[in-house]
């Protein structure tokens, strides 16, 4: 024992002399601060000239587009800017967009360019610093330069948004011009001509003259030109909704631009229940731009006069089946009054290189989804039946939504840019764009305390009204803040709105605020079977929705396309791209897994499955005894409440 405590000893010696010998080389090696080489930071330069409210110089822009490609999807652009002096000049990509609330624009997809003046090339340099700018230097005696590039619209999903097909096609302006920098863009002129395939006819805002397949655009400003996109189609057909209101559809097939008179009913009533909802107008004619395809990507987007909309085919013959996409017209249309013309002051911008910041969504969007579901409601595109289960389902899905316990929903206005909507492995923890659906609760129960407070008098109609609905006649942008907001509701029911606000907009919460509906005469219950929208999403996404109960959502091939944060599924070890391959012993099917979870009740029937991840499979006792869960609104007095009251029609 001995010899063997002295070898011990020795050989931890020899180690800590080696140790202290690698250390003492180590520190003498590292730099000391005397050596260590420290650059200073050069100054940022900005080359990208800030704009000014004043008329561009040059003249009227001539831009020409071909979108005839439809086999390869390729725009060709021809852009003749006009100039008034030689020397700097900057012309910019759009990449702020409005209603995107992010940095959208597609500079990947803008090539080819070539810039000339007097038929000879003038070199481009993109900026380093904002790479949508490209600065020339305009030679003496020129007059105008030409910018000459292709668009490359995705082929596939992923690269981007289809947005031509054989059959129909979306042109959006800023993907196929540029602007000069320097100018707030409404100071900008610009005419566009654009040739169509031939046969196909074309919808927009704008309003031209057409020449075989080429239409002439009349001169505009650029702002609304942006503002003014393009739904062109071999399969079309125009609807006059009334008041200088038009739907325009393209489709996949003729078949599916044939509806009932119930139907087109329907979309007339909207036009009239939000013409009385709001009392005034901000544009001279609006148009509906619908496509109801499989195959062009998915859009809904404001404009001032117009809507970018797509819906999936069968939307008139499937009518009966559930609401389906039926809320998009509505909520598209509200943002005529509620976004475009009443615009949050910081997300207006000048230019579309101006960054926007995104606060007041809630407001903006919020609102706006408020009265997507109403104005369906009272309009007939949505039975109250199918709007009560709506809000049942957003109700309880924000419920699920455990992220609110450390991010308030005001926080997630700016999701757009932080994720720009990239998917999600745990949404229901890093939450996602709830100022959409949050928001409309919030202003469910502002509605709800305006008409308890004012005894049935006043409700959200009224502010509806008093901040969007002014200025009649008027094309343009009216601001507004926070306090302003805050300042109306008090106007015309007083209440600490301030207090309001900031609990539900600014703090965490511990569930979603379902008080607009507790106190319009409803509570969120579950039943065993899915209402009406529920069983929509299930239908049209191809899943089992049980976000609700067991906190998992299944596509009907089995792959998990989505785990509640802390739910009995999350705890179990459940991910997003796991595949259950059995339960019980039984190869999954949506039936095989609903029915296991409706036996969960029994004790004596746990739920056993097989679930694979990558290569590899284990079995999973998922401890979980809640059953299946849908949710449902339940009436809970007599008589018509505040929320029967707000679905019930104006006209």
């Amino acid at each position: 024992m001995r010899l063997r405590l002295i070898a011990a000893l020795l050989l931890s010696t020899s180690v800590a002399a080696t140790a202290l010998s690698t250390q003492s080389a180590a520190q003498s090696s590292a730099p000391s601060e005397s050596t260590r080489l420290k650059p200073t930071a050069l100054p940022v330069v900005e080359t990208v000239p800030q704009p000014r409210d004043a008329p561009y110089p040059g003249g009227t822009i001539k831009l020409e587009v071909d979108v005839t490609d439809t086999v390869r999807r390729i725009f060709r652009v021809k852009e003749t800017i006009p100039v008034a002096s030689s020397g700097p000049l900057t012309l910019m990509m759009p990449q702020w967009l409005p209603g995107n609330h992010a940095p959208r624009g597609q500079i990947e997809k803008l090539n080819g360019l070539r810039i000339t003046a007097n038929g000879k090339d003038v070199p481009w340099t993109r900026d380093p610093l904002d790479v949508y700018a490209f600065h020339v230097s305009v030679p003496e005696g020129a007059r105008s330069v030409v910018a000459e590039f292709e668009f490359l619209s995705a082929t596939a999903p992923n690269q981007g948004r289809v947005v031509v097909t054989d059959k129909m096609l979306n042109l959006q302006w800023e993907a196929v011009s540029l602007y000069p920098a320097g100018y707030y863009t409404r100071q900008i002129p610009i005419q566009a001509t654009v040739t169509y395939p031939d046969g196909w006819q074309a919808a927009t805002a704008l309003r031209g003259r057409r020449t075989g397949s080429t239409i002439a655009y009349d001169p505009t400003d650029y702002e609304v030109l942006q503002d003014s996109p393009v739904f062109a189609g071999k399969y079309f057909k125009a609807v006059d909704l009334g008041k200088n209101v038009t739907l325009n559809m393209v489709a996949d097939s003729p078949g599916e631009l044939e509806f009932r008179p119930e139907q087109m009913a329907a979309h007339r009533k909207l036009v009239d229940e939000a013409l009385a909802l709001f009392g005034a107008r901000h544009f001279d004619h609006y148009d509906f731009l619908l496509a109801i395809t499989d195959e062009m990507g998915g859009i809904g987007l404001e404009h001032h006069r117009s809507s970018e909309n797509q819906v999936d085919t069968g939307y008139f013959p499937k009518w009966n089946d559930g609401p389906g996409e039926r809320n998009l017209l509505p909520h598209e249309f509200s943002h005529s009054w509620d976004g475009k013309f009443r615009r949050p002051d910081l997300l207006w911008t000048p230019t579309f290189s101006v960054p926007m910041q995104d606060n007041l969504l809630w407001v903006y969007e919020g609102q706006d989804q408020f009265w997507g579901y109403v104005l369906g409601a009272r309009s007939g595109l949505y039975s109250k039946e199918q709007t009560l289960d709506a809000y049942a389902h957003i109700a309880a899905k924000l419920d699920t939504t455990r992220g609110r316990e450390w991010r308030a929903m005001g926080d997630t206005t700016h999701d757009p840019i932080i994720s720009a909507r990239r998917p999600k492995g745990w949404a229901s923890w890093q939450r996602s764009e709830d100022y959409y659906n949050e928001g409309m609760l919030i202003w469910l129960e502002a509605d709800a305390i305006m008409r308890k407070q004012s005894g049935g008098r006043k409700g959200l109609d009224d502010f509806a009204r008093a901040f969007f609905g002014t200025h009649d006649g008027d094309f343009g942008e009216l601001l507004y803040n926070r306090q302003d907001v805050i300042d109306t509701l008090n106007a015309i029911v007083p209440y600490d709105w301030a207090a309001f606000l900031t609990e539900r907009v600014d703090r965490p919460s511990k569930e979603a605020p379902k008080n607009g509906l507790t106190m319009g005469g409803y509570r969120l219950t579950y039943a065993e079977t899915p209402g009406s929208t529920t069983k929509s999403v299930e239908t049209s996404q191809k899943l089992v929705d049980q976000s609700f109960g067991v906190g998992l959502t299944v596509k009907n091939d089995g792959e998990i396309a989505g785990v509640v944060w802390d739910s009995a599924a999350f705890k179990s070890g459940f991910t997003i791209g796991s595949k259950i391959m059995a339960v019980n012993g039984t190869e999954y099917s949506p039936d095989v897994f609903k029915a296991a979870l409706k036996d969960s009740k029994d004790p004596k029937k746990p739920v056993e499955i097989i679930l694979k991840r990558d290569k590899n499979y284990r079995t999973i006792s998922l401890d979980y005894s809640g059953g299946l869960r849908y949710p449902r609104l339940e009436k809970t007095g007599e008589g018509d409440g505040s929320l029967d009251m707000l679905l019930k029609p104006r006209t």
